[in-house]
């Protein structure tokens, strides 16, 4: 007869063989715990506030001189917002009674480190006292210096002479009362009021 000898696999702990799906197992539960550690390490950056059909007013000396409307604010924790939304802005007169200007975008965002708003998407604004429809797809405003401005293409079309006005760049009063284009392109004449 013969004798054999028959091994198992496996180290012996306390006289019994640990298997090799017990050191897989544990392999796996140091993974997941790695794994969690680096998942709390990374910090949140989205949106802490989120606020629906928001209104904000800018006053001064007790006059009303900007309404913002827009269905949808988020702020982040170093006070930026984003209007993920249409944004409409209303400026007002000396009076803050009358609207003069209207400024509609498909969206907007406010960086509070430069204190500028900024809008993007199909911004058209109409300024009702010289008769002008300002379009152009981005425009920045800073309520400090109570100014408007961009670097991309614009077209104003003045309804009193019919002409249209194209250029790149510009550079306005928050009221529109006073533009200038940086870079004109081109004056046109069209027949007829609209």
């Amino acid at each position: 007869m013969s004798d054999s000898i028959k091994i198992k696999p496996g180290l012996k702990a306390g006289g019994k063989y640990l298997s090799p799906v017990f050191f897989v197992l544990l392999s796996l539960l140091f993974v997941a715990c790695e794994d969690d550690k680096n998942k709390a390490s990374i910090p949140y950056t989205g949106p802490i506030e989120e606020v629906n059909d928001v209104r904000v007013l800018y006053s001064e000396n007790g006059f009303l001189k900007v309404e913002m409307k827009t269905p949808k604010q988020y702020r982040f924790q170093n006070e930026d917002k984003v209007f993920p939304d249409t944004v409409n802005i209303n400026f007002f007169d000396d009076t803050g009674s009358t609207v003069t200007t209207t400024l509609r975008s498909d969206s907007g965002r406010y960086d509070n480190t430069k204190s500028l708003y900024v809008v993007k998407g199909n911004v058209r604004v109409v300024n009702s006292q010289t008769q002008e429809r300002l379009s152009t797809s981005e425009l920045y405003w800073n309520p400090n210096t109570k100014k408007v401005y961009t670097d991309k293409e614009v077209t104003i079309e003045k309804r009193k002479t019919g002409d249209i006005v194209k250029g790149i760049g510009l550079d306005a009063e928050q009221d529109f009362s006073q533009t200038s284009i940086r870079k004109p392109t081109g004056i046109f004449s069209i027949d007829g009021a609209y």
